[in-house]
């Protein structure tokens, strides 16, 4: 009913802001180091840079975006295109 799509907007809602979230950290990073997040982790960046604090803290919250947008992608395909349950 109308209660439940205004539940499905406010939690659309809240998955788009928090993927927008990541997507910005992610864009932040790829600019700071001139590469994508699995360039950087392949390329052994944290190592190469000493094992720096902030570059090793950028890995991990680059690390979290990476998941992040994957998790949310799916969850918010889930939430528009609900499975067919046959009804």
């Amino acid at each position: 009913g109308d209660a439940d799509a205004k539940i499905t907007t406010v939690v659309e809602e809240a998955l788009v802001r928090r993927l927008n979230h990541y997507q910005y950290v992610d864009r932040r990073l790829k600019q700071k180091y001139g590469m994508t997040f699995a360039q950087f982790r392949d390329g052994q960046t944290v190592q190469q840079k000493g094992y720096a604090f902030d570059v090793e803290s950028d890995f991990w919250e680059w690390e979290l975006a990476e998941d992040g947008m994957r998790t949310l992608q799916r969850q918010l395909s889930e939430l528009r295109h609900p499975p067919d349950d046959g009804r």
